[in-house]
């Protein structure tokens, strides 16, 4: 039987640049990505995404807007991962890096699409945009998509 865990995602935006973090170690070691995690029990998905941003970045943020929902499901792996994607457009302090992340400013049009996961392309750009969406990745390995649905949605 299939178990989903919940999962949050934030992208630092300031155009016209984006905050990344090089993912230092555990799953996703020496990919870009946004800042996240797993969410704690008691806790909100929004309080979740605000912890871990701070966790990774040394980033508060006032409003987070959510942006998307993805469900990842890895060949072999039971349990799916439930991915809820924020976006962030103003913050306080400056990002620091982590034991787990180090932030680094990108320009839009310099986004590291190579170095990051494979779904990233397809629905990054739509964060960007402040197009609202839903998806679905499957994968094999951290490399290949088997296959994958994504769709702009009304809410999320």
């Amino acid at each position: 039987m299939c178990t989903t865990r919940l999962f949050t995602l934030v992208l630092v935006v300031q155009p016209p640049r984006v905050l990344l973090g090089m993912k230092k170690r555990g799953f996703g070691a020496g990919l870009w990505n946004g800042f996240g995690g797993k969410v704690q029990p008691g806790e909100s998905i929004e309080e979740a995404a605000r912890r871990e941003l701070l966790e990774e970045s040394g980033l508060t943020v006032d409003t987070l807007q959510k942006m998307g929902q993805i469900t990842f499901e890895f060949v072999g792996n039971p349990e799916l991962m439930d991915v809820h994607i924020f976006r962030a457009d103003h913050f306080h302090g400056e990002p620091t890096e982590s034991d787990e992340m180090r932030p680094q400013w990108f320009q839009l049009d310099e986004v590291p699409f190579k170095h990051m996961w494979a779904d990233d392309i397809y629905w990054f750009p739509l964060v960007l945009q402040k197009k609202l969406f839903r998806g679905y990745f499957k994968f094999q390995g951290q490399d290949t998509i088997l296959e994958h649905t994504l769709k702009e949605v009304e809410e999320v």
